[in-house]
């Protein structure tokens, strides 16, 4: 989709002014948030892709106007509303009304460690042979879906060139409207800054890791 989250590129916004030492969270309430939607994140009721879309989904008013752990408990809330986790007026006072819905599975305090280290490992057996191979010259799609996407709207019908292949991940387009992993080839493509954003830009070049769906030869077409 074509959210206010896809600032890539965008001017306005100012610079990036990173906090020296900056602390892991800067109150309580966020660590909670951070242990809440990391503990239904495991519980098995929606997947990564669907958070990142749950996120991207929010109104761009209120969008811009939250911190970054305000987007992720906007989000949860969201998704736990959609599957009948959460009442609203349990969210309103924090007070249980019904019982509990059973969850596919349940994060132990002793395993969020281990979790956290693991992750969530997306790589899975190829459909088939690869399209594209280090070296290729592509251009990505112009394409402006309604729902999650991984192809930021700045390389969007641009050239590159691929540089690595990482074999076959779960497609994010498909993940994250709930149609399944549907695994794809994912490469990194290296676009020139000018080619993005013309002579002025002080980027000599980008990478971005695209899959294979985002992808045509740079002599094709683009759909």
């Amino acid at each position: 989709m074509n959210g206010v989250h896809d600032m890539g590129g965008m001017h306005g916004f100012g610079p990036v002014q990173p906090e020296r030492d900056e602390p892991w969270f800067h109150a309580e309430w966020e660590r909670r948030a951070f242990a809440l939607t990391l503990a239904m994140g495991a519980a098995g009721s929606w997947t990564l892709d669907q958070s990142r879309a749950a996120r991207e989904s929010i109104p761009a008013a209120t969008y811009l106007a939250s911190s970054y752990y305000e987007i992720w408990l906007a989000a949860l809330e969201a998704l736990m509303r959609e599957r009948g986790l959460v009442r609203e007026d349990e969210l309103v006072d924090g007070r249980v009304r019904v019982p509990a819905l059973a969850l596919a599975r349940r994060l132990e305090a002793c395993d969020v460690a281990r979790a956290l280290a693991l992750g969530a490992p997306t790589g899975r057996p190829p459909p088939g042979p690869a399209r594209f191979a280090p070296g290729d010259a592509v251009r990505t799609r112009q394409m402006h879906p309604d729902g999650h996407t991984r192809l930021p709207r700045y390389v969007r019908g641009r050239r590159g060139t691929v540089v690595a292949v990482h074999g076959a991940h779960v497609y994010p387009d498909e993940n994250g409207t709930g149609r399944g992993e549907q695994p794809t080839w994912l490469y990194t493509v290296r676009f020139d800054g000018a080619e993005l954003w013309g002579a002025d830009t002080s980027a000599s070049s980008v990478s971005v890791d695209c899959w294979e769906p985002y992808l045509v030869p740079a002599a094709e077409r683009p759909a």
